[in-house]
């Protein structure tokens, strides 16, 4: 199918593993522009699929064609810890990182129980950098509000008046008698740079086994607040549409979760400065297969989709369609893509992929003649 909005103008991998290489799998990659024009994208390394070590790196860019070797933050905890999270851009020019972090206690032991469909238990944190990325503060831990372990793998939200914003869904540990309330997607807000935290709940489903998974929020140009994520049913594995919600009030409150209308899986969101967004997100389980990208206008009534259409094409989705099952993930998968404008109608995406047993990172560049 050929695309009439989006065209491709560039292709190619950021990062992938090498015969004799470490690390061997990457997931999670996010990029932001800084404000020299430089792009920066971050992911995470692992040295096999599922192990509990997951290692942020970076990766620079001046022409999103060739990157350079990539840079290891927090170095000294990589023995201690398994990092996962994103990185964000403020207003100001500093860059954030927010994620999760579990503890190792053995080199070999899996951040996922099939058993419980839960993660190891973890702990929420954030760090800053106030040099484009080149050194980190710490990492800060953020008190989880609820029990469970969390899946956050979407950006901190920064706004225009200086709110940190950020989201997670409650996951399952590997305790078969903790009992978490997965119904939910929590909402984390600081308005003092990160000394207290407020609490709210950005979805709440009352559909039997709905689950959420990769929350976004993000700020439109005209200071409201939209979250996103991938609905799930825990029985079966079948996708509900990706809802979404807006908040008005800097995110006080939020309006009822209506559907986007879209059944992706991995989704993110980026603003346009026009007021509408990108909604970028995974299709696996229904032809024709890969990652999808649409622009869309939301508001209380609808999400106010524009145009929706395939941006990086794949003969065949992944073995296995779970979210959470890495046992057959061997042949070809792709997953957790993110999407920036460059300027001047130029979009990057990026995502992960395993091909043929070999893992990396992929961008596309996307020309959008009738963006604005």
């Amino acid at each position: 199918m050929k695309n009439t909005f989006f065209q491709v103008v560039d292709k190619g991998f950021i990062w992938y593993a090498r015969k004799n290489t470490r690390y061997k799998i990457a997931s999670g990659p996010r990029c932001i522009v800084t404000d020299k024009g430089e792009v920066i994208c971050s992911f995470m390394v692992q040295t096999a699929l599922g192990v509990n070590n997951f290692r942020p790196v970076i990766v620079r860019s001046h022409n999103c064609r060739t990157w350079s070797g990539f840079t290891m933050p927090w170095m000294h905890l990589s023995s201690k810890y398994s990092i996962f999270g994103s990185i964000s851009k403020s207003y100001d020019g500093q860059i954030f990182f927010f994620g999760t972090r579990t503890a190792i206690d053995n080199s070999c032991e899996l951040f996922w129980s099939e058993t419980t469909q839960g993660m190891k238990e973890n702990g929420l944190v954030y760090a800053y950098s106030s040099d484009e990325g080149h050194t980190w503060s710490e990492l800060f831990e953020i008190p989880k509000p609820i029990s469970g372990a969390a899946e956050a793998p979407g950006a901190m939200c920064i706004t225009k008046n200086g709110s940190w914003h950020a989201c997670y869904s409650p996951y399952n540990t590997f305790d078969p008698n903790l009992s978490v309330e997965r119904n939910q997607v929590v909402l984390l807000t600081s308005r003092d740079k990160g000394k207290t935290w407020l609490y709210r709940q950005m979805f709440h489903f009352e559909q039997k086994y709905a689950t959420a998974a990769e929350a976004w929020i993000i700020e439109l140009s005209d200071g409201r607040l939209v979250g996103t994520c991938w609905k799930i049913n825990q029985k079966d594995g079948s996708d509900f549409p990706n809802p979404y919600t807006i908040s008005f009030d800097d995110g006080n409150t939020w309006t009822p979760s209506k559907s986007t209308g879209i059944m992706g899986q991995s989704t993110a969101l980026a603003p346009l400065p026009d007021g509408r967004l990108l909604f970028i997100y995974n299709q696996r389980k229904h032809p024709p297969y890969g990652v999808r990208l649409a622009i869309a206008n939301p508001c209380d009534v609808d999400f106010g989709i524009d145009t929706d259409e395939i941006v990086y094409s794949v003969e065949k989705p992944a073995t296995r369609f779970s979210a959470t099952s890495h046992d057959d993930w061997t042949n070809f998968s792709f997953g957790e893509p993110h999407v920036i404008l460059l300027g001047d109608r130029i979009l990057l995406v990026v995502f992960w992929c395993i091909e043929q047993g070999v893992g990396g990172i992929r961008y596309v560049c996307l020309e959008a003649p009738g963006l604005f």
